[in-house]
């Protein structure tokens, strides 16, 4: 039975590599070009990873600890400022914000000034940071969300939960979170949206510290519901 399939002859085969010697002959200059700035480009990369950024990392390890030891005995003015001898967090995310501690110090200067009041400071700086940590980036989130709750940005608050709750699901952070969520849609007037929440909260963390106590705030919205 005849078919349509091309023989894999010598000849075709010797075609197939005369045609790939004649392109790679041809563009010769175009694909040396191209693997050099593959190759400077990876070097760079690497060279800026190790040489750069390695050594900045270090000597901000090293700088932070001090802000640390202000920060955890809630002296938030001078775990920002630092003091005559150390650096404090905000000199610390200026001078090494493109390493990891750096961008840590932008979550501390955040936290701080949202212990001191200054909330619209505060959310630059939570913006600012950057983990992608599964434990870090919703707590950050939800700092943001007690800042415009406090500047009674109610909306922005309630989409920064939101974003909290649902960035690393856990027992912890995102029950937390999903309730806060639901208390602010509840002030905005927005029972349908509470309920769900707290539904979800009574479905999926039962067990979390805020399960156990859901129930209370599903009768409270229902209530509400049932007057309109």
């Amino acid at each position: 039975m005849a078919t349509n399939e091309t023989p894999n002859t010598p000849e075709v085969v010797e075609n197939a590599l005369s045609k790939s010697e004649q392109f790679i002959e041809n563009n010769q200059k175009s694909l040396t070009v191209i693997v050099i700035a593959v190759l400077a480009i990876v070097a760079i990369y690497f060279g800026y990873k190790n040489w750069y950024i390695a050594p900045m990392e270090e000597e901000a390890q090293s700088q932070i600890f001090n802000a640390e030891y202000h920060f955890e005995r809630d002296s938030f003015r001078l775990a920002l400022n630092g003091t005559e001898n150390d650096l404090g967090f905000l000199e610390i995310a200026k001078q090494y914000g493109p390493s990891r501690t750096g961008n840590l110090a932008n979550y501390y200067c955040g936290i701080c000034y949202r212990q001191l009041g200054e909330f619209e400071t505060a959310i630059q700086y939570l913006k600012k940071f950057d983990a992608n940590d599964k434990v870090l980036t919703p707590v950050a989130y939800g700092a943001i969300g007690d800042c415009y709750v406090e500047l009674q940005q109610l909306s922005e608050a309630a989409q920064y939960y939101e974003k909290a709750a649902s960035y690393e699901k856990n027992d912890f952070t995102t029950p937390l979170f999903l309730k806060k969520a639901g208390q602010v849609y509840a002030a905005l007037g927005n029972h349908a949206k509470a309920l769900k929440l707290y539904e979800s909260i009574k479905t999926d963390y039962m067990r979390s510290t805020e399960g156990r106590d859901i129930e209370k705030e599903i009768s409270r919205i229902k209530a509400m519901m049932s007057k309109k």
